[in-house]
């Protein structure tokens, strides 16, 4: 049951969590919310936790429409910009209030419905994100040997099967202890360089 290094770099890379839509991907014509829907869902199922689980539905778009966070469509159907954003927004909302995400991007993109004034551009913006997530993940490997050996030490007291099960325990508190930092540390530059009083 012990994970050593390997088995846990390979174990996040199971999870696909790299597959990522390339900008070529996305269409470049407009289309209908059953489209968009269904080219989200089925181009990011692989980041569902359970089957049931749903990455964009119809409710969701509408409530980003009312929210702030995305224009609303131009004759019901939705643009390159409209998939763009949604796919930020998704990704966003794993740690963001919808309303963080909506103090965020006001002010680089002016205008969500055009590009002419963002201050970086949208799709800039979609490539940076992708290219983070793959150095974040590569600096993320290469500190897991050096976590893996502390949390050996913390349960050298422990035999067998108890040695393992504490072992994973323990990697699971500090994944989240380093999502909550990381969460923290972004809402307190929300806070304090976003919202204006």
């Amino acid at each position: 049951m012990r994970l050593d290094t390997d088995e846990l770099v390979q174990l996040i890379s199971d999870m696909s969590l790299l597959d990522d839509i390339e900008l070529s991907q996305i269409p470049d014509i407009e289309l209908y919310m059953d489209q968009v829907t269904t080219f989200i869902n089925d181009n990011l199922s692989h980041l569902k936790r359970n089957d049931d689980d749903r990455i964009l539905t119809k409710t969701m778009i509408n409530n980003y429409t009312k929210s702030g966070v995305l224009m609303p469509p131009k004759n019901k159907k939705y643009s390159k910009r409209h998939i763009i954003l949604l796919i930020l927004i998704y990704n966003l909302k794993q740690i963001l209030s919808i309303n963080d995400i909506r103090t965020i991007l006001t002010p680089i993109l002016n205008n969500l419905s055009t590009e002419e004034d963002d201050i970086i551009p949208l799709e800039d913006i979609y490539s940076t994100i992708i290219e983070i997530k793959h150095k974040e993940f590569e600096s993320y490997r290469d500190m897991l040997g050096e976590k893996l050996d502390m949390l050996d030490e913390k349960t050298s007291k422990l035999e067998g099967e108890n040695k393992d099960l504490a072992e994973l325990f323990l990697i699971v508190l500090t994944l989240v202890a380093q999502a909550d930092a990381q969460k923290r540390i972004a809402e307190k530059i929300i806070d304090t360089y976003f919202k204006k009083e």
